[in-house]
């Protein structure tokens, strides 16, 4: 270390006082006071020596910020705590922007002087170098020479990350006063760093059943609408384009860059308009802000960035895994890339590497092995670079036949294993996107791969368009295929859950007829027969149905198969109980019920639970008989027709117990879910009819009709709540302890009221911060990451009274109604000022 010779200010020329540096550091300006400093800064500035923003005044930004309140918050309290926080995400997640606002905050709190280093366009390390050090040095000490807190922000760091990793490390221990705030793709990996990933905006649920109502609370939506307002100010959000507008904001992963594009897009076209050429929108989306960086000025240019930043590897990966619109996880991953050895054995590093540079995401989930996926704009992308490399053709092969050993156990297995079940649960939309590719041609694992989409589609008891594919597959495929009896018992299973009686005989016929031609007597026969037997138990036609079971049970019992043998029994039972052998029927279940709690799949369990009950009913047993239709309700995912079913045991509980009320409000939920489910025995539905009939002619016909009406307003999760949350006489098990604190639902009734914190210290007469920390609480115990979330999960447990029960004069409903009406049509909520309020 040398003292540097006496010399004069470079801004003035008066004397200075030495100071010392080491002989490597690149020389510094030489000032006598701030006001010199900063008047050289400004000079350097205006003659574009610079691109640096020392802030002075509040950051000012000219569009609105939208949602991001509670990170702000963390992020506020982490930059306490932290010298060195970086924000991490995907390209145009909006993470300069955060940090801009989050920048401005401290300034305008007086905390930190701040400067900005944006460093998109350098590439340069001395550049680099003599760029934050002279923003740093240009920073104001205060009045008495003494070092303040000061916040460096640099900006687009995921280029030069070791230049600025190899400066910082010698930047922080000179300046202990100074803190620095990063945006980049991947971390710095410094010792020290506190990493902030700055996730997408808070998506709406559109399959809630109030799509406009979930549109009205997601940020994602509330940014489309703002900046679609800008272009357009008389666009507005209505019921007629809620669905449009929400599915462009679901489809760009509430990734803020594309939805800006997107809402600009808005003074030209429609949103349907928008919403359909989605697949289109590395082509569509090419409207950034006109002085914008050039790759923020398209979402191609956005993703290119990035894209350039990896490794041939990583590129190489990418792109195979651009054929997986549903995710995968290492296995998958490695079958892929298959063809190149060395990204193969070095998959768990280049998967850490992708995740780290923000290209693939952790899909939150079970205990389960690890599963990622692209985000929708980074996976169109990827798909380009695939086709454009001509690696497409192999990247399908590999993928389909993947998907087809998966599937293997569909064929070959009595019963498809749970595990089996649950794995092509999560495949269903590569399945999905594997037919698709497939369907043009004959090749014969398309009736396979769409057989194992209807399995995965009845076992999650959710609609994915399976039914459509394994008819096209049957109508293209060779009639001799080895795998068409697979996909015709698919046929039969997806008509059955959808009450097409004639259709599930007729295919379960042809599937049975065909197993018997290759041979007879195999596993598969005894699940065909299964299928088949419980078709006709549907259809009443019960000698028939007893012989299938009865063949299937054989069959189970031949092969020593213990699931096949409980599953045959279990549909035995419930013809048992239907005539009236009610001691050999309860006899069955205690031996089948425990088995299949233990290792059947929920779909299959779901059944013999609702036989249970509907045995511990004819038994009068009102007790036994509300634990099993509660135990239905409480394994999920379930079929509309299994939900209604033990809805309906539950209203049967109810009246026997003389609840009449809450008997004719679950009965009319169960006969709105019904519309959308397949119908059951003639046994049951006279039983439902007499407990409907019984409890009309208990109650004054205008109360009884408002119950029913008041249960077919309630869509189906709250039904569900109804049905599970009463604890009246006669019920014996207990409504489970809320999650949160009487004050923290308190805090989260006014968020749904659309309250700033401030709005809602003053409500409940405390301070801003215990607010704060409230709603932290909140988050933290429902797992939900935003207010909008906490908004939508209160929504969703407000059950609907009955609208019947009591009716005030009109003139008192009028003003109420009218609210209502404008609320559904046209969007309202907080304005920007509320949502950016911590």
């Amino acid at each position: 270390m040398s003292a540097s010779p006496t010399a004069g200010c470079d801004m003035c020329g008066r004397p200075v006082r030495p100071h010392r540096q080491s002989s490597t550091s690149p020389p510094r300006a030489r000032y006598c006071s701030n006001a010199c400093r900063q008047r050289s800064y400004r000079m350097r500035q205006k003659s574009g020596g610079m691109d640096t923003a020392l802030v002075e005044t509040p950051l000012t930004q000219m569009s609105s910020f939208i949602g991001r309140t509670d990170e702000l918050i963390d992020l506020a309290r982490i930059l306490r705590e932290s010298r060195l926080l970086t924000l991490t995400g995907p390209a145009g997640v909006g993470k300069t922007r955060l940090a801009l606002e989050l920048a401005g905050q401290e300034a305008r709190g007086r905390r930190h002087e701040v400067a900005v280093v944006k460093l998109g366009q350098l590439t340069e390390p001395e550049e680099i170098r003599q760029r934050i050090l002279t923003t740093v040095d240009a920073m104001p000490d205060s009045a008495d020479g003494a070092e303040k807190d000061r916040l460096l922000l640099l900006d687009d760091c995921e280029h030069v990350l070791d230049t600025c990793g190899t400066l910082l490390t010698d930047l922080l221990p000179r300046h202990p006063r100074l803190r620095i705030l990063v945006t980049s793709r991947e971390p710095l990996r410094l010792p020290g760093e506190s990493v902030f990933p700055v996730i997408e905006l808070a998506l709406p649920d559109l399959d809630s059943g109030t799509v406009l109502a979930a549109c009205l609370r997601s940020d994602a939506v509330t940014l489309f609408m703002d900046r679609a307002r800008a272009v357009a100010p008389d666009f507005q959000l209505t019921e007629a384009n809620a669905a449009d507008v929400g599915e462009i904001c679901v489809r760009l992963d509430g990734v803020p860059l594309p939805i800006e594009m997107a809402a600009r897009l808005m003074r030209v076209f429609p949103p349907a308009e928008v919403r359909d050429r989605m697949d289109d929108r590395l082509a569509l989306l090419t409207n950034g802000w006109r002085l914008a960086d050039g790759r923020h000025r398209s979402l191609r240019a956005s993703l290119e960035w990035g894209y350039d930043l990896l490794s041939t590897a990583e590129r190489a990966l990418l792109r195979r895994l651009s054929v997986l619109p549903g995710g995968f996880g290492p296995d998958a991953a490695a079958a892929l890339a298959a063809d190149i050895p060395e990204v193969v054995s070095a998959m768990p590093e280049i998967l850490i590497g992708l995740e780290a540079k923000s290209v693939i995401t952790p899909v939150p989930g079970d205990d389960g092995p690890a599963r990622f996926r692209l985000l929708e704009s980074m996976r169109h992308f990827g798909h380009e670079m695939l086709v454009a490399q001509g690696e497409d053709t192999a990247a399908y092969e590999r993928l389909t036949a993947r998907l087809t050993t998966a599937s293997l156990p569909l064929r070959e297995e009595a019963v498809a294993p749970a595990g089996t079940l649950r794995m092509l649960e999560k495949e269903h939309a590569n399945l999905t996107h594997a037919l698709r590719r497939l369907g043009s041609g004959d090749d014969e694992r398309q009736l396979l791969l769409a057989a194992a989409l209807a399995a995965a589609e009845v076992a999650g008891g959710r609609h994915t368009g399976a039914a459509e594919h394994v008819a096209h597959a049957l109508d293209r495929t060779a009639p001799t295929s080895v795998y068409r009896g697979v996909a015709l018992e698919a046929a039969a299973a997806l008509a059955r859950r959808e009450g097409e009686d004639a259709a599930a005989a007729r295919q379960a016929d042809e599937a049975v007829a065909l197993e018997r031609e290759r041979g007879g007597g195999t596993a598969r026969l005894g699940r065909l027969l299964l299928l088949r037997g419980t078709i006709r138990q549907l259809a009443d036609e019960r000698e028939a149905s007893r012989a299938d079971l009865t063949g299937a049970l054989n069959i189970g019992l031949r092969l020593s198969h213990n699931m096949l043998t409980a599953l045959s029994l279990g549909q035995i039972a419930r013809q048992q109980m239907e005539n009236g052998e009610l001691g050999s029927a309860e006899q069955t279940i205690r031996r089948v019920l425990p088995a299949l709690r233990r290792h059947a799949a929920p779909f299959r369990l779901r059944s013999v639970l609702v036989t249970a009950g509907a045995l511990a009913l004819e038994k009068d047993d009102l007790t036994l008989a509300e634990a099993h239709f509660t135990e239905v309700l409480c394994v999920r995912p379930a079929h509309p027709s299994d939900t209604a079913a033990a809805i309906e045991g539950l209203a049967l509980v109810a009246t026997r117990a003389r609840r009449f009320d809450r008997g004719l409000r679950l009965l009319g939920a169960a006969e709105r879910i019904r519309d959308n489910a397949r119908r059951d025995t003639e046994w049951w539905r006279r039983r439902v009819h007499e407990a409907r009939e019984t409890a009309l002619r208990a109650m004054p016909p205008a109360r009884a009709e408002a119950w029913l009406d008041s249960g077919q307003g309630l869509p189906e999760h709250q039904a569900i709540s109804l049905a599970l949350g009463d604890d009246g006489p006669g019920t014996h098990h207990k409504r489970p302890a809320h999650p949160l604190s009487r004050r923290e639902r308190d805090v989260a009734e006014l968020v749904v009221e659309g309250l700033t914190n401030r709005q809602i210290a003053a409500r409940m007469h405390v301070s801003v911060r215990t607010v704060e920390t409230h709603i932290r609480h909140i988050r933290t115990t429902l797992g939900l990451r935003s207010r909008a979330h906490i908004a939508a999960w209160v929504a969703q447990r407000q059950p609907k009274p009955p609208a019947r029960l009591t009716t005030p004069p009109a003139e008192q409903r009028m003003p109420q109604v009218r609210s209502v009406v404008h609320g559904a049509r046209v969007m309202g909520g907080p304005n920007p000022r509320q949502l950016n309020e911590t």
